[in-house]
């Protein structure tokens, strides 16, 4: 038997990149899928492949930005297979801009779809895990909610957040068999840095050096996948700059000194 087969998997962010990856390999594990992401026409392409991969799967474009009409978003996931075994949080945003010089509005974007998104869409799917006594949360974090990061204030701050929100709810529900695995990248091969917001909320619009040198998200998705299906309460994936996690972690005075020597870019 597949390792998913006839679990329903939402996953946000699934147009492109690491939520695109994941959902060919829980396609091919016979999962249920619903994808959730703001490109259309990308997240057609995403559903037709499942389908010939031998999934169900469902779309449901929507911009986490639109915080209010995110309970209806998740009535509408509810409606697609009637119940969500796995519920992967993994869009997100970010940021290419020094602190004082970042509008207060891309900060409260960055936050709202990084950070009170996901909230929202776990508070309101939680309830039915927790009658079913049964269900995985996954989170997509960052390298950068371990430390602080180089033009990613509001970014970094999202994902430490994310921290401590997902391991509290860890902490409170996980007697009732209510699991929750954060999901750590670093340096991705992905669109993020091209839809990142600069300081006036402009697209940066180019794909930085440190994204273009890292893993490919069909890596990482292995990783994740094999992770969610395991349980397990935290998966880092990246290269060499995950390095600087355990430096925070052991040596956090180097890591402050470090931190202040990464190139911006």
């Amino acid at each position: 038997m597949a390792k998913f087969e006839n679990k329903t998997i939402w996953i946000t962010g699934a147009s492109s990149g690491i939520g695109e990856a994941c959902a060919y390999l829980f396609a091919i594990e016979k999962a249920n899928l619903i994808l959730t992401g703001t490109r259309i026409d990308a997240l057609k392409k995403t559903q037709d492949k499942c389908m010939e991969l031998g999934a169900e799967c469902k779309i449901l474009p929507f911009d986490l930005s639109n915080i209010d009409k995110i309970p209806n978003l998740v009535a509408d996931a509810f409606n697609c297979f009637d119940t969500i075994d796995v519920l992967y949080n993994n869009a997100g945003i970010s940021q290419r801009g020094l602190t004082i010089d970042t509008v207060f509005e891309v900060d409260k974007k960055i936050m709202d779809v990084n950070f009170f998104a996901p909230v929202l869409i776990t508070k309101l799917v939680l309830p039915e895990m927790l009658k079913r006594k049964s269900g995985t949360i996954a989170v997509t974090s960052s390298i950068a909610g371990k430390f602080g990061f180089p033009l990613r204030s509001a970014y970094s701050a999202s994902k430490h957040a994310l921290y401590g929100f997902f391991e509290t709810l860890q902490a409170e529900y996980y007697n009732q068999n209510i699991r929750v695995v954060m999901i750590c990248p670093g340096f991705v091969n992905t669109n993020i840095s091209i839809n990142a917001l600069e300081n006036d909320g402009k697209r940066h619009a180019k794909l930085d050096a440190g994204q273009a040198g890292g893993i490919t998200a069909e890596k990482a998705a292995r990783k994740i996948v094999n992770g969610i299906y395991k349980r397990k309460p935290e998966v880092m994936t990246g290269g060499k700059e995950l390095v600087m996690v355990y430096i925070k972690r052991f040596i956090p005075s180097l890591s402050r000194i470090l931190a202040r020597k990464i190139k911006p870019s």
